[in-house]
């Protein structure tokens, strides 16, 4: 890795410091409501949004691409366009708006520590919030004729879409295996990653080439990301702002499950199961499960799967020359792997 042993995403923003400001301004100044409550819900949505994964991301890539093809950056300084903040900025709010929307699914009264839209404001609230905060993204993404970037962007959301619908599904029946699991993870966060680092490269008008090196290295961290919040929901010393064991209370199956499901007979199968049903109501199910993937080192095995997506990005951006956007996409992989929030 390039870096040292210490990486914050403080550190992963500083080549982009100055466009990461300015972004916030522009993202902020188009989403103002005259309403009083609407108004109230948007600040509170963006006093409470989380790392920003996605446009250090996205402008990340389009440094990166950009540099490959000749053009000189200065980190530290402005240079991103307008164009690299409206793609960051649709990008940003299409998960904002999906993590609304599964809180008010998933009945969520936090998010990142906080009290949740629908905990704070009720549910019906939070869902025309929801679809107003949509409305309006497609709209100015409309308004600005970027229609490349629109295009690129708004397949995402129906993945979105197909990949909580596939959650709900095997969560209630108890059946999601490996396949099942890669795929939900695919669609519900990969595909949004993806995106950003694609449409990164897309947003400076990189070759055809760079724009599937940057999808392919996107899905890659995507997956990673989900494995590794996964793993850290089975720990009871993570940082995330939600309870330890959540999956499990929602009767997800995720991969460190997965890990001791694929091992067992078929009759420790079924007890194990049968414990996932009785999770929503009783906690010593939730703590026996814990136990067993503790037990088991299941979490291990997980992240030896979520490394090898660490690798195959990693990889993928070793065909770079170095520079400090290079280094910053390097580190974040480390820090994907690496973190306990």
């Amino acid at each position: 890795m390039e870096g040292n042993n210490m990486i914050t995403l403080e550190s992963i923003r500083t080549p982009i410091a100055a466009d990461l400001e300015a972004f916030e301004e522009f993202m902020r100044s188009r989403f103002m409501s005259d309403g009083k409550l609407m108004s109230e819900m948007l600040s509170y949505v963006f006093d409470s949004r989380g790392k920003g994964i996605r446009p250090i991301i996205i402008m990340l890539t389009s440094a990166l691409t950009s540099s490959a093809n000749g053009r000189r950056w200065v980190a530290g300084e402005r240079n991103c366009s307008k164009r690299t903040y409206m793609a960051a900025m649709m990008v940003e709010m299409l998960h904002t708006v999906s993590l609304i929307h599964d809180d008010v699914i998933d009945s969520a009264d936090t998010r990142r520590g906080r009290p949740s839209i629908n905990a704070r404001w009720q549910s019906r609230n939070a869902v025309v919030l929801g679809d107003y905060i949509l409305a309006r993204t497609m709209a100015l993404g409309m308004e600005s004729a970027q229609y490349d970037l629109v295009t690129h962007i708004i397949g995402s959301v129906a993945t979105l879409c197909e990949g909580e619908v596939l959650q709900s599904q095997h969560a209630a029946d108890h059946d999601t295996t490996r396949q099942d699991y890669l795929e939900i993870i695919y669609k519900k966060t990969a595909s949004l990653i993806s995106v950003s680092a694609s449409v990164g490269a897309v947003s400076v008008m990189a070759s055809r080439e760079d724009v599937e090196q940057m999808r392919r290295f996107g899905e890659a961290i995507g997956m990673a990301f989900q494995i590794q919040d996964d793993i850290l929901d089975y720990s009871r010393s993570a940082q995330t702002g939600k309870p330890a064991n959540n999956d499990l209370r929602e009767g997800k199956i995720t991969l460190p499950l997965i890990e001791v499901l694929e091992r067992c007979t078929p009759a420790e199968k079924l007890q194990l199961l049968d414990k996932l049903a009785q999770c929503k109501h009783d906690e010593s199910a939730v703590d026996f499960l814990q136990g067993v993937v503790e037990a088991t080192g299941a979490t291990a095995m997980a992240a030896r799967t979520m490394q090898k997506y660490i690798d195959r990005a990693t990889q993928i951006l070793a065909r770079y020359e170095e520079s400090p956007y290079r280094t910053a996409l390097v580190n974040l992989c480390a820090f994907i792997a690496e973190r306990d929030r």
